[in-house]
């Protein structure tokens, strides 16, 4: 499925998610896109027009950055170990 046809979707059945409710599914909806190999660009053009999934995104990319410098700090860590 194209991230537009996921954009045309999302736009539909948004509207039957409370808003409380949205950024949650907003960010499952991230999730989903980037396990399928869907690039964070690429999510962030089909959905220009979406707060609530650029919102997740920005959420997704900050957790995912930290979760990449935790990883390097911990590589050094093995490496002085050995």
């Amino acid at each position: 499925m194209s991230e537009e046809l996921a954009s045309v979707i999302w736009s539909e059945l948004k509207r039957y998610i409370n808003t409380v409710d949205r950024a949650e599914a907003a960010e499952n909806l991230v999730n989903i896109l980037i396990d399928n190999d869907v690039d964070a660009d690429d999510i962030k053009t089909a959905f220009s027009g979406d707060k609530d999934v650029k919102n997740a995104l920005a959420s997704y990319l900050g957790n995912n950055d930290e979760e990449e410098e935790y990883e390097e700090e911990h590589e050094d860590i093995d490496d002085w170990e050995n």
